[in-house]
């Protein structure tokens, strides 16, 4: 099974293939992604390296970390299983799909009158 390496401190100018030629010195990179914000197109500054050979992915480890990219020393450890996330997705909230009808109304006092 392949290991998957968590890569931080990217410099932003970064790219895949600048991941995947750097880790490549260790031994063969079965893929390499610099993870990108969604908003702007740009880089987050981490990605993931994923590594068939397990002595290789350890070499890189071992070797790699602290190794400068253009001034920026980088920070590599085994990846960890990503976390669940919390909560639902963002969007409008609607509270009543129903047809007819909305959410109630003033207070009504149904007591002696």
């Amino acid at each position: 099974m392949a290991k998957k390496l968590y890569v931080g401190n990217l410099p932003y100018s970064v790219d895949d293939e600048t991941l995947h030629n750097h880790f490549a010195q260790f031994g063969a990179v079965d893929s390499a992604k610099v993870i990108m914000d969604r908003e702007t197109g740009r880089s987050k500054g981490f990605g993931f390296v994923e590594m068939s050979d397990d002595s290789a992915a350890d070499a890189a480890i071992e070797k790699g970390n602290g190794i400068e990219i253009n001034g920026r020393p980088l920070n590599i450890s085994e990846a960890r299983p990503q976390a669940p996330r919390e909560g639902g997705g963002g969007g409008p909230r609607r509270f009543n799909n129903n047809r007819g009808g909305g959410n109630g109304g003033g207070r009504r006092d149904y007591g002696n009158r």
